[in-house]
């Protein structure tokens, strides 16, 4: 089914969206429909703006001195699991 739809653009995105139209042998239409596609395609995904800062945290947080020694850590995972053995705070 194809619906006939009105939208406001401004004069640059018409000059692209005709240059696009243009260089693609397509038409308008047929443009706006692959990068609406496209674009949706896209939603959800990090940026690559995005990608690169939480990769810059990740590499802090990995190279960062631990806070608390490995016996202490084991301690800890020790007491979660005897937690979860015996129902947790449920008692």
């Amino acid at each position: 089914m194809v619906k006939k739809v009105t939208f406001t653009l401004d004069d640059a995105t018409i000059r692209r969206l005709e240059d696009a139209s243009e260089r693609l042998q397509k038409a308008k239409s047929q443009v706006i429909r692959e990068a609406i596609a496209d674009y949706h395609d896209r939603t959800g995904r990090l940026s690559e703006i995005e990608r690169r800062r939480m990769l810059s945290v990740l590499d802090r947080l990995t190279t960062a001195p631990p806070t608390r020694s490995s016996g202490e850590v084991d301690r800890e995972i020790a007491a979660v699991r005897g937690a979860r053995q015996t129902g947790g705070r449920r008692r």
